[in-house]
């Protein structure tokens, strides 16, 4: 197929497939006029991509997917390489999400500081999108251990320290 089919099929511009083939990631075959031909098996590695990226990953993440794909596995993340990029990116986002908790608690300690009256209750206060889902107060907590992520394969996080 060539690049527009491509990019149409795989919801991108032929524009990003031409930055995914100078950056290793894609390959196409010339035709005799010079015009680039995909493989169907191409349509799954840009969706591959796609997905990686839309969930935080760089292209560089996204190599060891792209790598398994290409070694016939029917699923990117069936490689030992891809699920150690999975654990590190989890690692990542836990190490972030503890430094927002953290960040969080040093503001309300400030704002309680510069205006005692001011400090609503953690009810009231938790504005976040998830509409306080991420922690409701009655929920029972799942005991540390492996998450539900990749069928238990990434560790789920553990808690180093009381919550704020």
């Amino acid at each position: 197929m060539r690049i527009g089919e491509l990019a149409g099929r795989a919801g991108v511009s032929t524009r990003t497939l031409r930055y995914y083939e100078q950056q290793g990631l894609l390959s196409a075959r010339r035709a005799a006029n010079g015009y680039r031909q995909y493989e169907e098996s191409d349509v799954r590695l840009v969706t591959e991509i796609r997905s990686l990226l839309a969930a935080g990953f760089t292209l560089e993440d996204a190599r060891p997917f792209v790598d398994c794909l290409r070694a016939g596995h029917s699923d990117g993340a069936a490689c030992p390489e891809s699920v150690a990029v999975y654990q590190r990116k989890l690692a990542e986002i836990d190490a972030d999400i503890r430094t927002l908790i953290r960040r969080r608690a040093d503001v309300a300690d400030q704002l309680a500081r510069a205006c005692p009256g001011c400090l609503l209750s953690q009810e009231k206060t938790n504005d976040h999108t998830d509409g306080g889902e991420l922690r409701r107060p009655r929920a029972p907590r799942r005991q540390a251990g492996t998450g539900r992520i990749l069928g238990g394969l990434v560790p789920s996080l553990q808690n180093d320290r009381a919550d704020p």
